[in-house]
């Protein structure tokens, strides 16, 4: 069984047990979070819309940390401008605890 969930508008596979990198959310380590739910495929189908919007997607929240550190290089030709500025993206690992309907 497995569930399709949306978060800061991307989507991501979510299984049981399965630890999930989602973009920054406002929770401690520890805390448990409801997912909202697009999509859900189990042994009788897969159910979409309205029929999904009964399932829920409860996770925990395991680590808040940053991604390795990407470089941004900017700079116009012949002209000495040159910027060099490095970005290291913020992340929640969320574990998924259970796929169940409310």
């Amino acid at each position: 069984m497995y569930a399709i969930v949306e978060n800061g508008s991307k989507q991501y596979k979510a299984e049981v047990g399965s630890i999930i990198r989602f973009e920054k959310l406002s929770a401690n380590v520890g805390d448990k979070v409801e997912l909202n739910v697009l999509m859900v495929s189990d042994e009788n189908g897969i159910k979409v819309a309205e029929e999904a919007k009964a399932f829920k997607v409860v996770g925990e929240v395991v680590e808040q940390g940053k991604d390795k550190k990407i470089i941004v290089f900017k700079y116009k030709a012949k002209k000495n401008e040159r910027k060099k500025q490095g970005h290291r993206q913020p992340f929640t690992a969320v574990k998924i605890l259970e796929i169940a309907a409310k």
